[in-house]
């Protein structure tokens, strides 16, 4: 299978290609050619199997003819070895024909885990089969960052930087980054939002020779393999809920639109998922882009659910590319617009489209809380306030029926302490693996909101950079 740009001005790539570029060079998103299919046998197989065999069978398919086919059964074996559930994804049952897909059991506690340990692994595999070196470099808004150093630390092969925004993530999210003390770990406190942290990533691939220079790779959910590890999760929920047989809908805190393009992806491949819904906080671009078919980004604003403070969500652009018949010319004119005017606006039967498939809502900081609030009195359950946004949005999804709503909880409890003590008044109590990460020293560097400044620290220290390269040379 070859992956293809959103915007076609790109040359397609094999999957280990569109790993290790991450970013196509035409500044599009990679997607697969198109998308392979599982029969309804092949879904309904997939119950009572392991985690990691499952997910084998779901991804397997976009690997077809490429090295990292022979990697895959061995890379999700390690990856889900270190998973504190047996289950790795579990579902629990919130009320009638109400669901949670628990997507935190793994080292950093957030469901980034559980593409992060695949992609990590992948790309150290696929570079010690050339004997190279790469520079990761990402963005985060609280949990990715944590995911990709807990995933990277260490390995001879690859540097990390990781970019956050300064004061706008919580003290957990930071420590959970900051305290890693591998020589290979760098990170970057930006003076500025993630959208700012975003676009300097953006811009580092978006030069070519400096890229070339850091064998730069990105591990955001601009990667699709990120994405592809996170389709094995609705598929493995669906069949416990009676799929292929039975529809499902889902309900997914989202900021970058990763998540639930995963889950667009499920149902491209054959899922029956009859509703996808868009759950964000005061960030609400998405959702008023639903409304008036007007994508326009405003000002981020800092939320009790961090990781979804993002106002420019960069995988929309992948459902933009499907809304319009995979035409890479109108996904170019509609961000070259977006780049001009700060906003862009979808034809109508793109936004129809939209609608027939999501739904969209936007949860105020008051109903979060008091979402976390009705979840412990009527379950006992604590649960975080990204979790606590979709279980909020989830509510005005009123016309179901008898399909089951699974609502994906992203986070545990425990690394928004002060959220859910002020909800409930209880303390979650923090695992082990946490705490004892929480209690070292910090390392961590503040950089100005500036391309250059971030460019020449990473320059400075990446081992694939030439001695004494310098930006712009």
């Amino acid at each position: 299978m070859k992956f293809i740009s959103t915007r076609g001005e790109a040359p397609a790539l094999p999957f280990e290609g569109a790993l290790m570029a991450a970013l196509a060079p035409d500044g599009g998103l990679f997607m697969p050619e198109a998308w392979p299919r599982l029969e309804p046998g092949e879904i309904a197989e997939l119950a009572g199997l392991d985690y990691a065999d499952a997910a084998y069978r779901v991804m397997s398919p976009y690997l077809a003819g490429d090295p990292c086919l022979g990697d895959l059964e061995g890379v999700l074996e390690e990856a889900y070895d270190g998973f504190h559930h047996p289950a790795v994804a579990p579902l629990c049952q919130l009320g009638p024909n109400a669901f949670m897909l628990e997507l935190f059991h793994g080292p950093t506690l957030a469901f980034k885990d559980l593409a992060m340990q695949v992609v990590s692994r992948f790309m150290n595999r696929a570079l010690l089969r050339k004997g190279a070196h790469a520079t990761v470099v990402g963005a985060t808004s609280g949990d990715t960052g944590a995911a990709a150093i807990e995933a990277f630390r260490g390995l001879d092969a690859i540097d990390v930087f990781i970019l956050h925004p300064k004061g706008r993530i919580s003290d957990v999210q930071r420590r959970q980054m900051t305290t890693a003390t591998e020589a290979n770990v760098h990170n970057i406190a930006l003076e500025g939002t993630f959208d700012d942290c975003q676009a300097i990533v953006k811009a580092l691939f978006r030069d070519q020779a400096l890229s070339g220079r850091l064998a730069l790779t990105g591990v955001n959910s601009i990667n699709f393999a990120r994405i592809l590890a996170q389709i094995p999760y609705y598929f493995t929920a669906a069949v416990s809920l009676g799929a292929p047989h039975r529809p499902v809908a889902f309900t997914v805190p989202t900021g970058n639109f990763g998540d639930i393009f995963a889950g667009y992806a499920a149902r491209a491949m054959g899922l029956p998922v009859s509703r996808l819904v868009i759950a964000t906080n005061l960030n609400d671009s998405l959702p008023r882009a639903f409304a008036s078919g007007v994508f326009q980004p405003q000002g981020v604003i800092a939320t009790s659910s961090p990781s979804m403070d993002i106002q420019l969500a960069s995988n929309f652009e992948r459902l933009l590319f499907e809304l319009a018949g995979r035409d890479a010319a109108r996904v170019r004119a509609l961000m070259e617009e977006l780049r001009a005017n700060g906003a862009f606006r979808m034809s109508q039967g793109e936004l129809g489209q939209l609608r027939d498939l999501f739904g969209a809502h936007s949860v105020s900081e008051q109903d979060t809380e008091m979402s976390i609030r009705w979840v412990f009195e009527e379950t006992g359950m604590l649960v975080d306030p990204h979790t606590a946004v979709a279980i909020a949005a989830s509510h005005q999804e009123t016309d179901l029926g008898t399909t089951p709503m699974v609502v994906l909880s992203t986070a545990h409890p425990a690394k928004f302490p002060e959220a859910v003590k002020r909800a409930t008044g209880r303390v979650p109590e923090q695992p082990e693996r946490l705490s004892l990460r929480l209690g070292q020293d910090e390392r961590c560097t503040s950089l100005p909101n500036d391309f250059a400044a971030v460019a020449d620290f990473i320059v400075g220290r990446s081992r694939a950079a030439p001695a004494g390269a310098e930006v712009g040379a």
